[in-house]
């Protein structure tokens, strides 16, 4: 693709999400890139991305389902936010479809393992086009800082990382979709995929096993669709153990709005400790020899980011990073790629499955074709 062409762009699912996608294309308008078009059968979400693109002076074809989308010709890159259940589908029609489509998929990738190894499988076929995992957590300001002080050696060999999530309930999402374990995954895929894929990038390893305590407790106990009560966890502690001896463990609480923060991280190597902070924007780490006098704080910023949006301005900078890769294509790879997507929903499955086994569970319980 020449540098300076227009990229065309269409949305799969213009829900909460999709639309906070067109916010943020949008926002990187100067740098040549254009929605065209959006797929939903949801009238209402419909009606409200119209709206937007209308406030941003773009004209939007709209379709009704994701096929019509396709076959119209009209994009050149495809982001799918749509209910986490539809991704599988939704990602086989775009891998087989005869026109290529650059994808930027939202985490997490599909809802199972075995439906991950099919789209991993099928874009193997397909070397024109680049698939991107949205699992942006790692460009946030305060943790993109940490990833470059724990790669740049600071803290010596990375030994354990601990993650602790403290926030609100699930939002409300378009047919509370989102209030089923059938449609979502379980909490630990939805929700924790961002920290199984942190996890991994703080260890520079693989996961072994996961050991996992969690219930709903608090949220949704009250709540009743089409009679059926949600079964989605509130709140849950993994440990994970990885193939280079490091240890990660996640603290999961959704009914712990009175916190300042939303995401504290900590990561400690043989020779120093980091930590990062958000929302604060906040990053400290210091060395075993200089103790607690010698602990640096410093303030994390990007001026790249034009919109902080949901995300603290990791959507757009997620976005930034995407559109390079398609305008080098063959120089760069996407930053987030499909074995990632896939190796932390396997993490979120495997925690989700030690909790109804009681036991330890293997990767390779969760990895192993036969099982899945």
């Amino acid at each position: 693709m020449v540098v300076n062409e227009t990229v065309k762009y269409g949305i799969i699912g213009v829900g909460m999400m999709g639309r906070e996608h067109l916010i943020n294309l949008h926002h990187l308008r100067t740098q040549g890139v254009v929605v065209v078009c959006i797929a939903d059968p949801h009238l209402p979400s419909q009606q409200l991305a119209l709206e937007l693109a209308q406030s941003f002076d773009w004209p939007l074809k709209v379709f009704s389902g994701h096929q019509e989308l396709l076959d119209s010709g009209l994009c050149d890159v495809v982001v799918v936010s749509s209910p986490n259940m539809t991704h599988y589908l939704i990602l086989m029609d775009i891998l087989n479809h005869p026109k290529p489509h650059h994808v930027l998929v939202e985490k997490p990738l599909c809802t199972s393992v075995a439906d991950c190894r099919k789209v991993v499988n099928a874009a193997r076929k397909r070397p024109d086009m680049l698939v991107q995992v949205g699992l942006e957590y790692r460009y946030m300001p305060p943790v993109a800082k940490l990833i470059e002080i724990v790669k740049g050696g600071t803290l010596g060999q990375v030994k354990m990382v601990a993650i602790r999530e403290h926030r609100f309930p699930f939002l409300i999402k378009v047919n509370n979709w989102n209030r089923f374990n059938s449609n979502t995954g379980g909490t630990l895929v939805e929700k924790c995929c961002h920290f199984f894929d942190l996890m991994r990038l703080f260890a520079g390893a693989n996961p072994v096993r996961m050991m996992a305590s969690g219930a709903m407790d608090v949220n949704h106990k009250d709540e009743i669709y089409d009679g059926k009560v949600p079964d989605i966890i509130d709140n849950a502690y993994v440990i994970v153990e990885f193939d280079n001896g490091a240890r990660g463990m996640l603290d999961l609480c959704m009914f712990a709005e009175g916190s300042k923060n939303e995401q504290e991280i900590s990561v400690v190597g043989h020779t120093g400790k980091g930590e990062a902070f958000v929302p604060e924007s906040i990053v400290r780490f210091g060395s075993r020899m200089e103790g607690r006098d010698g602990v640096q704080t410093l303030k994390a910023e990007n001026r790249l980011i034009k919109y902080e949006g949901l995300h603290h301005g990791s959507s757009y900078l997620e976005h930034l990073n995407f559109l390079s890769a398609i305008r080098v294509k063959g120089a760069k790879t996407p930053a987030v790629d499909l074995n990632d997507g896939l190796i932390s929903v396997a993490m979120g499955v495997g925690a989700q499955l030690s909790i109804q086994k009681g036991r330890f569970v293997n990767i390779e319980e969760v990895l192993d074709e036969h099982n899945c």
